[in-house]
């Protein structure tokens, strides 16, 4: 007895099976998210502009203090320079009148009153020529009184050869007038006195007395 085949029964057996994606999706999402967290070209750009622009700041801020720096210095010394320069022009022109005042005291004389005289010579003195002086002030006294001498001085022109705070050196063109008991007619002398005078405990005083 043969048995026949249905071919037209329905095949029995296990189901299709489905490729899995979801492992495929996973790496594409993470390949995604990935992508998205890549610096962008003008975000980058940005960044290095601001960088640039916070440089550029810093230098003109250092820029800015270098020159006001350098200014005030400018004026410390200008304004030094113009101090020093105003005080030794006033030295200048104290010691110049002071010296025109004593040129007259040291070259007008009487020899009726020759102990004021000397006095005031001494007075307005220091240094070499005090010194000098005072040493020989009593031959001088009675040359004087010998030969009944007078005489009367009077600054016609002066200058200043140079000058610091402390010490002038005075240039004097004096006429002096002179009378004595061998030339009774008055005698006109003139002289150039180059007298140095030396700042002493705030009191101008000639140190130096010179008929170059």
């Amino acid at each position: 007895m043969s048995t026949e085949t249905d071919t037209n029964a329905p095949t029995t057996g296990p189901d299709p099976v489905e490729p899995d994606t979801t492992e495929t999706d996973d790496i594409k999402a993470a390949t995604d998210v990935g992508g998205d967290d890549g610096p962008d070209a003008d975000d980058v750009d940005s960044a290095e502009a601001a960088r640039d622009r916070g440089w550029s700041r810093r230098i003109g801020i250092i820029a800015l203090i270098v020159v006001t720096v350098a200014s005030l210095a400018c004026a410390v010394v200008i304004g030094w320079m113009l101090k020093n320069a105003h005080d030794v022009d006033s030295a200048a022109e104290q010691a110049r009148a002071t010296a025109r005042n004593y040129a007259v005291t040291l070259t007008s004389v009487d020899s009726g009153d020759l102990d004021k005289n000397f006095d005031d010579v001494l007075a307005g003195a220091t240094g070499e020529f005090k010194d000098m002086y005072s040493e020989s002030s009593e031959q001088l006294k009675q040359l004087l009184v010998d030969n009944s001498a007078s005489a009367t001085g009077t600054v016609v022109d002066d200058g200043i050869k140079s000058a610091t705070k402390t010490k002038v050196e005075v240039l004097l063109f004096v006429d002096q007038t002179v009378t004595n008991s061998v030339t009774p007619e008055p005698r006109l002398d003139r002289s150039r006195v180059v007298m140095t005078m030396e700042l002493v405990d705030g009191q101008w005083l000639a140190s130096k007395v010179d008929l170059p």
